[in-house]
């Protein structure tokens, strides 16, 4: 195998400009977003071409040159719309530097990272008005302009529609000054916020150079089609959210809204979703949710004879996995591929989408490395691992211990210019042009890559033992009833660590598959499954505690589990 192979032709492009440019034409009347609209109760459907997409964005870019914002520094805050795509790629077209934020930040952090990123414009959704005009009326900041991403009735917010009859009747007099901006690909383009309170969280300095070079990488390995459609549920402030839909418009593909965590099954089947970019949490809760159907259905046995029938049938180059588990992939909307990352995930739920016929593939990456490092491919694939590295990617483990587990450090042209205005933080992880990634995993004879656990999150027992908490927190996953968990290590009385883990549990499937069991019956179960666990385990990561409810935990908005958060909850309760 070869972790270099170039799979797909591939046009490494200059700029996105020049990406979205190519793309509107060549795909001119392809849809490249679909708007749900709701108005008094009735749902419409808006298409946008590709070439409206490209007159949009020229006409929005225009008008915020008009502004006097070339090269300033110009923030969105929204949920996943087109809105919020529309601004980003006109910032990023020519206008200036664009800063994403979390949108479920509160106001407070809002308002300490518009000053912190110098923020001289910011473009926000409705759900952001109060927090606006709060800031506008007390903060001490350099915004020039509020922009609401819709028609507001105040005269000291712009927005966007107004922008761009104003770009419309600009370009119309012949105004090329967005067209003709020169584009810099090498410099600071995006600035990222990484999870983390204001004054923890790091800003991530990105070029278009970056974004451009992993977005090649990506063409060269995986293949999309301009029929494949797109639901953008991941959040696009989070650079797997933005560069995902950068890679799907480089492709001609068409994009669709997600209406919140609860509808993602009835938007896959709404939409017809081919093209699926989640996080493991949630493949692992449809993949329980389909296993709970079949055994419902009484279809367990017959599932697995036609999973045997069917990779026996594989192995000569016959694939009948599509038509033989038709229902289950219909119910999904007809999906044909699920792509993963963020965290690791369980090598058996990769296997049942497989075996389904949903090619599932994981990769792996970080704000930092724009963010793709690792991906598996049509060619290269091992269950548990996250792939090889990306054509134009080095990755090497760092200081490997006797089990070859060490640091996993990174070289490439997606590797971030560096953090913003924190010379010393960047010093610590970009040495001699590798970045230092803090995830610890190893590299197998073959080259792929396996995760094993975060740097920081490692328990060091007394005895030097390391326990790396992810590897049991997969185990627990496995438990049908475990909606999430985590390991952490609690002080021992002999002055060590004890394990422990706190598990909550999926209420739902609790009243249906237990029925009326008491809090103390449900804590005493799940502890005789962790005894369980514990026995195929060396006595020193044995779990010696639990914790189980029903609360979800403290998570990040890709779905991570914000763990030292969490244990500072759990040590204030105890």
């Amino acid at each position: 195998m070869n972790s270099k192979e170039v799979l797909y032709d591939a046009k490494e492009f200059r700029d996105i400009r020049e990406m979205i440019n190519e793309s509107a034409q060549k795909y001119a009347n392809n849809i490249a977003f679909i708007v749900k609209e709701k108005q008094e109760g009735e749902v419409s459907y808006k298409n946008i071409t590709y070439k409206m997409l490209q007159q949009d964005i020229n006409k929005l870019g225009t008008a915020l040159i008009d502004l006097g914002l070339q090269g300033k520094r110009i923030a969105i805050i929204a949920n996943n719309c087109y809105e919020w795509c529309l601004s980003y790629l006109a910032t990023l077209c020519g206008v200036g530097i664009v800063v994403p934020l979390d949108k479920s930040l509160p106001s407070g952090e809002i308002e300490s990272l518009l000053q912190r990123s110098h923020t001289d414009a910011v473009i926000f959704g409705k759900g952001y008005i109060d927090i606006m005009k709060d800031i506008l009326t007390n903060s001490e900041n350099n915004i020039e302009y509020y922009i609401s991403m819709e028609k507001i009735e105040d005269d000291k917010f712009l927005n966007l529609q107004d922008l761009q009859k104003r770009g419309e009747e600009l370009l119309k007099k012949g105004d090329t000054r967005f067209e003709n901006t020169i584009i810099k690909p090498e410099e600071m383009n995006v600035i990222l916020f990484t999870s983390g309170t204001t004054s923890a969280s790091k800003a991530v300095m990105l070029s278009q150079k970056n974004l451009v070079s992993n977005i090649y990488a990506l063409n060269s390995v995986e293949k999309m089609y301009e029929t494949d459609r797109n639901l953008a549920f991941l959040p696009l402030h989070h650079t797997f959210g933005s560069t995902g839909l950068l890679f799907f418009l480089s492709n001609g593909v068409s994009n669709v809204f997600c209406d919140g965590l609860k509808y993602i099954q009835k938007n896959l089947q709404e939409y017809h979703v081919t093209v699926f970019v989640c996080v493991p949490l949630l493949l692992e809760a449809m993949n329980k949710k389909i296993l709970k159907e079949i055994e419902k259905q009484g279809k367990t046995k017959l599932i697995k004879i036609a999973t045997k029938i069917s990779n026996f049938l594989l192995k000569f180059g016959i694939d009948i996995r599509r038509k033989l588990f038709k229902d289950i992939i219909n119910n999904l909307g007809g999906l044909r591929m699920a792509i993963s990352g963020a965290a690791a995930i369980d090598k058996t739920v990769v296997e049942n989408f497989t075996n389904f016929g949903i090619k599932t593939v994981q990769g792996y990456g970080l704000t930092e490395t724009s963010p793709v490092i690792t991906a598996e491919n049509d060619k290269n694939i091992r269950y548990g691992s996250v792939g090889f590295p990306m054509r134009n990617v080095e990755v090497e483990i760092y200081e490997p211990n006797e089990n070859g587990i060490g640091e996993i450090i990174a070289k490439g042209p997606n590797v971030m210019l560096g953090y913003y205005e924190n010379e010393e933080a960047t010093k610590e992880v970009l040495i001699d042009g590798w970045f230092h990634t803090g995830d610890l995993g190893y590299i197998d004879k073959d080259g792929f890559l396996f995760i094993t656990g975060r740097k920081k999150n490692v328990i060091v027992m007394k005895n030097g033992k390391n326990i790396y908490p992810e590897e049991l927190e997969v185990l627990i996953s496995k438990l049908p009833y475990v909606a999430e968990n985590m390991v952490f290590g609690i002080p021992s009385k002999d002055d060590d660590l004890d394990l422990a883990a706190k598990i909550v549990y999926n209420k739902e499937y609790v009243e249906e598959s237990l029925g009326d069991i008491s809090k103390e019956e449900l804590k005493e179960k799940i502890w005789e499954d962790i005894k369980k666990i514990n026995k195929t385990m060396p006595p020193y990561k044995y779990i010696r505690q639990i914790i189980v409810t029903d609360e979800p935990m403290i998570k990040t908005t890709t779905q991570k589990v914000k763990r030292f958060e969490e244990i500072k909850k759990i040590m204030r309760e105890m």
